[in-house]
């Protein structure tokens, strides 16, 4: 991971435009999310039916901002899905699409959802679960850095183009990465997914901060926090996503259940962070 530069704390999050982000990044399914998904689809199709039998999962995704899919590939077994989300702006919409029960689902998710339904146990809800959707999805505000066991824990999640996407530093990537595997009981199926080198990016004019990542990284984070974990590379496919962009990668696993521990370098942290999603 390279260098030094802006922390969490000091970026702009309150400006962050989830209706840009959306357009600029979800308009179609491009290739590298179609392969993620894939990828996600297919461990947590297997990793989900076994979890547990009874069914009534409490699934979590951190840092949802305008990205859905991740949600959605959790969809078939969890009962309730807290989308935990710390920027207004963000929490804002996320409210009111679910109010409405989606109405960008027709022309962004159900693109994405027909992917995941490719495979069974997806294809038994149906083309268009938007109304499932809505009535099993929890919005919660809060930060990554704010997690606590103590407060809950979650049978499966999921936290995409996040850790990596909310601060230049790199202590900072490591706790978001920890953070949300402590949140999650022992055994509890997840995936996660970064951008590979990216140093920052735009929405809405306005810039925010990144710190560069590549699967060796994310590795590190999860040693000793995870079991059964598998990480693959999706290489960008022409297009520069954002500055430094080469690729993304994707890490399914198991929670170890071990608590999250804070790097004292970077110092307290406080509770200001926005998921970004490319």
């Amino acid at each position: 991971m390279a260098g030094k530069g802006q922390r969490n704390a000091d970026a702009p999050w309150y400006r962050f435009d989830p209706r840009d982000y959306l357009a600029r990044n979800y308009a179609h399914v491009r290739v590298e999310d179609r392969q993620v998904l894939e990828l996600v689809r297919d461990f947590l199709g297997d990793a989900g039916r076994s979890r547990d039998r009874r069914g009534g999962l409490r699934g979590i995704d951190v840092g949802t901002g305008a990205n859905l899919y991740p949600a959605l590939s959790m969809l078939p077994f969890c009962e309730s899905i807290t989308l935990y989300e710390y920027a207004k702006s963000n929490l804002e919409w996320l409210t009111e699409q679910n109010a409405a029960e989606w109405p960008s689902w027709d022309p962004v998710w159900s693109g994405f959802w027909a992917l995941l339904r490719e495979r069974d146990p997806y294809a038994r809800l149906g083309g268009h679960p938007r109304r499932l959707l809505a009535e099993r999805v929890e919005i919660a505000e809060g930060s990554v850095f704010a997690l606590d066991p103590a407060a809950g824990t979650w049978d499966m999640g999921t936290m995409f183009f996040v850790a990596e996407s909310i601060t230049a530093e790199r202590a900072e990537f490591a706790d978001a990465v920890r953070g949300f595997l402590a949140v999650l009981r022992p055994g509890a199926p997840f995936a996660i997914a970064c951008m590979e080198n990216s140093v920052g990016f735009e929405v809405g004019g306005v810039w925010f901060p990144a710190v560069a990542v590549d699967g060796a990284d994310v590795g590190r984070c999860l040693a000793g926090r995870a079991t059964d974990v598998a990480i693959n590379r999706v290489e960008a496919n022409g297009t520069s996503l954002r500055a430094g962009y080469t690729g993304m990668i994707v890490a399914c696993g198991r929670a170890s259940g071990v608590p999250a521990a804070r790097d004292s370098s970077v110092g307290e942290h406080r509770p200001a962070h926005a998921k970004e999603v490319r």
